[in-house]
């Protein structure tokens, strides 16, 4: 697939993903199939799954990429446009969270928004580089520490905090003709426990 990520932005393209149906067609369609071969596998009815197969394409989630016969029938082989879909906060338009409006800089919310943030806006680069047929720079970090105590963590919190500074400091050139802007955001939460199989 040319593209193995499909950020939705926009509000209909979101909302013809959300339907359960449709989502399995999405993952049934990770390989080429027709709506024939779709019912039968899923035993539902051809025009069922022909309808809902018509909204995915007015909304370029499915596309079509051969046909075969089968009989005195021309089949359309159809395929999803992405292998992983992710909704943007976009798709949400003036109700999406804006970090600009929170206050407490140390809430989960404020943490959340500027996640969110980071979705919109490398999408809409994304997209960009993808017209110009560039590769769009991006740096990504991640760890795991454990803490042995919350003073521990509050520490670790302050020398970051005071590396990142220094950081900014010896690399950041306002004046610099050729130079290009880079946003960076450092955020910690508690990791997710995972249950345990016995």
């Amino acid at each position: 697939m040319e593209s193995s990520l499909d950020l939705i932005q926009d509000a209909r393209r979101a909302a013809a993903l959300l339907d359960p149906l449709r989502l399995r067609l999405l993952e049934e369609l990770r390989e080429a199939d027709s709506a024939s071969g779709l019912a039968r596998r899923l035993r539902l009815p051809r025009q069922k799954i022909n309808y809902h197969l018509r909204e995915l394409e007015k909304k370029r989630l499915v596309e079509l990429v051969g046909e075969r016969r089968r009989g005195n029938c021309v089949e359309r082989m159809l395929r999803a446009t992405a292998h992983t879909y992710l909704i943007s906060p976009a798709a949400l338009g003036s109700l999406a969270v804006d970090p600009e409006k929170i206050q407490d800089r140390f809430s989960s919310t404020y943490l959340v928004a500027l996640a969110a943030r980071a979705i919109r806006e490398v999408a809409g680069l994304r997209q960009r580089a993808d017209q110009a047929g560039k590769r769009l720079a991006t740096l990504s970090l991640e760890a795991d520490v454990r803490f042995a105590s919350a003073a521990e963590r509050n520490a670790f919190a302050e020398e970051l905090s005071g590396h990142l500074a220094r950081l900014v400091d010896k690399y950041h050139d306002e004046k610099s003709p050729g130079g290009r802007p880079f946003r960076f955001f450092v955020g910690g939460y508690p990791a997710p426990t995972r249950s345990r199989k016995h």
